[in-house]
């Protein structure tokens, strides 16, 4: 694997006298989309609030050489770009003024006159979901489907080192499922670290470079989807077993409750 850019030591994040997660350590490189799987009340939520600075949690994360806790506010949001649970917009602005969002931590707060600089990451953004056709209208008259990638392109506009997309296929139908985890996966080769929270264990085998698996908020699994969704693994974290196969080259994981 290559050299970490995002590593974790012992992080942990408590809630009065119970661990959301505990002791949680990892190494993950630029260039690698990262599924983060587990039951429901694993931690996964509250791992990427944790590593975009939105809770307090103890341990240590560094992001290239620097210490995440040193960072101003602006400076973490320049790093990380958080696509949280359940994102939605309920004010009919135009799509584009929607991913302009995406530059505020750079500076530009009015949509409607970017600097050329925010105006190119824009527009980027906007060509990588697919939605130039839509640019002009109010995202609110958009389908749930076309709504979520306005989302991850506002995400993707920051133009950060590091995606941090949570749930970003809930409530979607199988096409926009694979249209989402393909332009993450495009995000990952074109040099970002994506991690994903996913419920779809078939999605997270095709298309992760490696996965991380929480279990009652502490990491029982890290490393390539063929290791960390093994039968062992998944008998372990979901008490469930799964078909396998091969089509076209990826790999089809279907699970399937054990006799």
């Amino acid at each position: 694997m290559s050299a970490a850019y995002l590593s974790a030591r012992g992080l942990g994040v408590r809630l009065g006298a119970r661990d959301l997660i505990a002791d949680v350590s990892f190494d993950l490189p630029r260039g690698c989309l990262t599924a983060v799987i587990g039951p429901n009340g694993a931690g996964k939520t509250t791992l990427l609030r944790a590593l975009a600075g939105l809770v307090l949690s103890r341990g240590e994360i560094r992001v290239g050489d620097s210490n995440a806790a040193a960072l101003s506010i602006r400076e973490r949001a320049l790093r990380f770009a958080y696509l949280p649970q359940g994102h939605a917009v309920h004010w009919p602005l135009p799509v584009r003024d929607v991913v302009a969002l995406g530059r505020y931590p750079h500076g530009a707060t009015d949509p409607g006159n970017l600097p050329r600089r925010d105006a190119e990451a824009v527009a980027r953004a906007i060509a990588a979901a697919d939605l130039g056709s839509l640019a002009d209208r109010p995202v609110t008259e958009l389908s749930g489907g076309e709504k979520a990638r306005v989302a991850l392109a506002r995400v993707l506009a920051v133009e950060a080192p590091i995606v941090l997309a949570d749930e970003p296929i809930a409530s979607l139908d199988p096409r926009y499922q694979l249209d989402v985890m393909a332009l993450l996966r495009d995000t990952a080769l074109g040099g970002a670290l994506v991690l994903v929270v996913t419920h779809d264990l078939g999605l997270a085998a095709r298309f992760a470079d490696r996965v991380l698996v929480l279990k009652d908020g502490r990491l029982i699994e890290s490393g390539p989807p063929s290791a960390a969704l093994s039968p062992e693994v998944l008998a372990h974290a979901f008490h469930i077993g799964a078909f396998r196969a091969e089509h076209d080259g990826s790999p089809v994981l279907v699970p399937w409750v054990a006799p």
